[in-house]
């Protein structure tokens, strides 16, 4: 029998940028400590990101569990903030609801999805059955490298990205924060996903756009 639900039809109209914050780098051992994520809406052929419709929370991190207070320097989540925040299960349900059936869009992507998964399997005996579009393979793949002058280099990191296309970040290694500067870098990495298919008679869908990023896999370097 099948354990996880069924995918269902994409929503092309509404995707969800998602960043996640842990206890660690090792999505097979660390702990989701917090989910944020913020809404694209497709609008009249582009993109604009729908402030209004967000998403934040911090999970409730059992006594049991270590805090890494080093690593705190880095998410800012504090101790008590981890003790007081949502059961996993309850965030995990609220986090469903609230994605739909929504393309997720990340940086690294990867990361964030096994740890969602991970959690969701454990606390809700399922994972999320929608599809994933990591940023991190598709910038490089449809936006021309800089210029060839000396000490210049493709960007590689978010932070990269961000100072290619003059994206400002109100607090980095925050949640919420970094899921709305991963959401300007898709509207800034739009209009050239957009310009490969001048032709294009219909809406450019996710399968058209994850085609792209696979391409990056291929790119030297």
């Amino acid at each position: 029998m099948r354990w996880w639900p069924r995918r269902a039809p994409l929503d092309e109209q509404r995707w969800l940028v998602v960043d996640v914050e842990s206890s660690g780098l090792n999505p097979k051992t660390d702990r989701l400590l917090a989910i944020a994520g913020v809404a694209l809406q497709r609008r009249n052929g582009g993109w604009s990101i729908d402030l209004a419709d967000s998403f934040e929370v911090v999970l409730l991190q059992s006594d049991h569990h270590p805090v890494d207070k080093p690593n705190i320097l880095i998410h800012g989540i504090g101790v008590q903030a981890q003790r007081e925040g949502v059961p996993t299960r309850d965030a995990l349900r609220a986090f469903e609801q609230w994605v739909g059936q929504g393309v997720l869009v990340g940086y690294h992507s990867a990361f964030d999805q096994a740890l969602i998964d991970r959690a969701s399997v454990n606390s809700l005996g399922r994972r999320l059955p929608n599809v994933w579009l990591d940023l991190a393979q598709l910038a490089p793949a449809v936006v021309s490298p800089p210029s060839s002058a000396p000490g210049a280099r493709a960007p590689r990191s978010l932070d990269d990205w961000m100072q290619r296309f003059g994206i400002e970040c109100a607090m980095r290694h925050q949640a919420a924060a970094d899921a709305h500067a991963t959401a300007e870098l898709w509207l800034s990495v739009w209009p050239h996903v957009s310009s490969q298919w001048p032709r294009a008679t219909t809406p450019i869908g996710f399968k058209q756009v994850a085609a792209m990023a696979r391409r990056a896999r291929w790119l030297p370097g």
